[in-house]
């Protein structure tokens, strides 16, 4: 029963935490906010703090890599793919 309550807090509080990354291409910052599931197939939202916007993409893949995660998102208002590298640690 404890595990279960554990499991489902565990569950619950995930959605609420941001990811940091940063896209080397363009030289920005990204942050995933809160609440987006990051998983191929699903609609994200994230800021970019290098046009100090936020925007719409679609994941195209999440790959593990070492100590965090690389991230490919199409983003619907470029029409371009990019490549985020996500820290492991959530905020």
């Amino acid at each position: 029963m404890r595990a279960t309550l554990f499991l489902l807090a565990l569950l619950v509080s995930a959605p609420a935490l941001s990811w940091d990354g940063y896209d080397y291409d363009t030289g920005s910052s990204v942050e995933i906010e809160k609440g987006n599931l990051v998983r191929r197939g699903i609609e994200i939202e994230y800021y970019d703090y290098g046009t100090g916007q936020y925007r719409t993409g679609e994941v195209q893949s999440v790959r593990s890599r070492g100590r965090g995660a690389e991230v490919e998102v199409y983003d619907y208002g470029t029409g371009e793919i990019r490549t985020f590298d996500m820290d492991r640690s959530n905020k």
